[in-house]
């Protein structure tokens, strides 16, 4: 296998990477300061190169070829990452960092987000990219640096720092207690619709063996991807809802939300977790410095 041929020069990539983006020779010539007949050249060579047509000429413009589409896709996020990459390290020549974090949805607007401004405030330098991940993580495909995730502790190949076991709190709407906004018994959970999330469908079992409550009677309803849909449809009355109670705390102690028994805890816990390669980077050790104290 030649391997030069299967990695073409960075010219020959970022011709056809802007000419693809714009699908126009010209704007691509104007973003890289380079001639029309230059880019032209570029993307002929590099179509040379691997033995396949990129664009269809039509007239005066190009269209991408299919294959040219699926060749555009995957390498615009290759390059995506090398400039990540290359900003990265440039910011921290600067005394800065940039860290690309994945988070649960609800976690990172009703805790993260809400405190951030704590490690700014002690980090100046570093800037933190936040975004949402329900499950698995793909660190290498999506070029994340760390991540904040749920679950026993069995992370094969990370480095994983636990922050806080997680406790359920079943939650209801005061207007379905008749206005009532006094704690309910557990019991009375038999009687509603019990909403629950997709990714932690035994919750709800849980809770009723540890008030040894009848599982017979459990009456399971809608479940919901995103934890803040489920509170939302508490709120509205379709049923009660089991969450972590540090998502709820606000709603609770406005008396938004009313709790069901006492807060358990689950066999589940949340953890900062990342490829053991990302041990040393600055930013991510400045981050989870500030992330186990102030858990």
């Amino acid at each position: 296998m030649n391997f030069r041929r299967l990695t073409p020069s960075m010219s020959l990539l970022l011709a056809f990477e802007a000419a693809a983006r714009h699908e126009s020779y010209v704007r691509a010539a104007d973003e890289l300061s380079l001639s029309q007949s230059a880019i032209s050249r570029q993307v002929q060579t590099l179509e040379d190169q691997l033995g396949v047509a990129l664009f269809r000429r039509e007239g005066r413009s190009v269209r991408l070829t299919e294959v040219g589409r699926r060749y555009f896709v995957e390498l615009s996020g290759a390059l995506g990452r090398i400039r990540g990459a290359t900003l990265q390290v440039m910011s921290q020549q600067a005394g800065a960092g940039t860290l690309r974090l994945a988070t649960l949805p609800t976690f990172g607007s009703k805790w993260l987000l809400p405190h951030l401004h704590e490690f700014y405030a002690a980090h100046p330098g570093v800037n933190v990219h936040i975004h949402s991940r329900i499950g698995a993580v793909d660190f290498h495909g999506d070029g994340i640096d760390a991540a904040i995730t749920v679950g026993t502790g069995d992370w094969p190949g990370l480095s994983a720092h636990r922050l806080y076991n997680e406790f359920l709190v079943a939650i209801a709407s005061p207007d379905l207690l008749d206005g009532s906004i006094a704690e309910s018994p557990p019991s009375w959970a038999m009687k509603q619709t019990l909403l629950g999330v997709t990714s932690n469908q035994q919750a709800w079992s849980e809770w009723f063996s540890h008030y040894q409550l009848d599982h017979r009677q459990m009456r399971i309803g809608p479940s919901f991807e995103l934890t803040s849909h489920l509170i939302q449809a508490v709120r509205a009355g379709m049923g009660i809802g089991l969450v972590p109670k540090v998502l709820v705390e606000d709603e609770l102690n406005r008396k938004e939300l009313v709790s069901i028994g006492n807060a358990i805890g689950s066999q589940r816990s949340y953890y900062l977790v990342y490829p053991s390669s990302n041990e040393a980077l600055p930013s991510l050790v400045a981050f989870r410095d500030w992330l186990l104290r102030s858990c």
